[in-house]
């Protein structure tokens, strides 16, 4: 059984300036169609680049520390205990970060649809895949990026 307060990391990533922790908490609990992932963030690192998903909403709880949230309007400290939703879509676009010196904690969670569409604002790309977020593409998956249209 999965615990908040002790979780077991399922993955970690220390890339260009995204250094987190992972615990897959709704797999871990047995989730088929929605998913929940706590971050473990250290001081300097994010979760990922500027993005937006387009089938998928996500939920943001912040349980430690306080994340800068950065969107297509500018960026915000988060408090402890604030919940932040992304809808579907553009108006979702965000970027979690630790500008802070200690740890940042928070629970992102989403609904686990696909095909899924990625919007990355940051570089103007579409990701485009035939699999579920946070899954492993299978070997025959449909998995590319492609420049955004104007």
């Amino acid at each position: 059984m999965p615990n908040l307060l002790h979780p077991d990391w399922d993955a970690e990533r220390d890339q260009d300036g995204f250094r987190w922790r992972r615990a897959f908490l709704g797999r871990q609990a047995g989730a088929r169609q929605l998913g929940a992932s706590l971050f473990a963030v250290p001081p300097g690192g994010a979760t990922f680049p500027l993005h937006a998903h387009l089938a998928n909403e996500e939920l943001l709880l912040v349980l430690a520390g306080r994340p800068t949230l950065v969107d297509e309007d500018g960026a915000r400290e988060l408090a402890e205990g604030e919940v932040v939703a992304f809808p579907a879509g553009r108006a979702g676009a965000h970027r979690l970060e630790n500008r802070t010196d200690g740890e940042v904690r928070l629970v992102l969670v989403s609904t686990m649809l696909a095909p899924e569409v990625n919007l990355m604002l940051e570089d103007g790309t579409a990701w485009v895949r035939d699999y579920v977020p946070g899954t492993e593409p299978p070997a025959d998956a449909v998995d590319f990026c492609m420049p955004l249209g104007h």
